[in-house]
């Protein structure tokens, strides 16, 4: 998911994002050009668990949290640049440390849900509705294997739903009105169509 005002989330705000000076311009095309984008078959497969806690998954993690920061986002699931581990990166404010969940497992959602708008960095220019629990908690490992229990509200619930949503193959038009979703893929065709003209 990308930074956003706090009325929407979004991991993908172009429309909204001011101005973007040049610089911050082309890293966050060269960032979007690792993110698969809808239409590949990766965002539909559901993740593996991770049974190996070492260099190489930490570098992954690294890579993934420098690929969200600039794209401008607030989570990346390994799906999204096309890796099937069951990782996730989030960070929710800006001078937060990234936080990095390796086999995420949905432990507790609260009763009280809300809907808010969401976006991906996976479906450029798409916004719709998604209904959340508000409050959640979530068992992980961290980069090193050790267990991690986050009890999460507000905005870093919702991320941390949206990516682990995101290592079981669903999307956000999954969890969105019809209507929405017929919304969104006419706003997906026009983007793809403007692409290749």
């Amino acid at each position: 998911m990308a930074d956003e005002p706090a009325a929407a989330v979004t991991d993908d705000d172009e429309d909204e994002v001011p101005e973007l000076d040049p610089e911050v311009r082309a890293r966050r095309a060269a960032a979007l050009a690792h993110v698969r984008m809808f239409g590949d078959p990766v965002l539909k497969t559901r993740a593996r668990p991770v049974e190996r806690f070492d260099d190489e998954l930490r570098a992954e993690i690294e890579r993934m949290a420098a690929i969200m920061h600039d794209a401008l986002g607030i989570g990346l699931a390994a799906t999204q640049v096309g890796v099937l581990s069951r990782v996730l990166v989030y960070r929710v404010a800006p001078d937060a440390p990234v936080a990095a969940l390796v086999n995420p497992e949905l432990e507790w959602s609260g009763s009280e849900a809300e809907p808010l708008e969401e976006g991906c960095l996976s479906l450029p220019e798409v916004v719709v509705d998604v209904e959340r629990p508000v409050h959640v908690r979530v068992r992980a490992r961290d980069a090193f294997g050790d267990v991690v229990v986050v009890e999460a509200s507000g905005l870093e619930a919702r991320v941390i739903q949206h990516e682990l949503d995101h290592l079981d193959g669903v999307l956000i038009l999954d969890r969105t009105s019809r209507e929405q979703r017929k919304q969104a893929m006419r706003i997906l065709r026009e983007g793809a169509a403007d692409a290749a003209a």
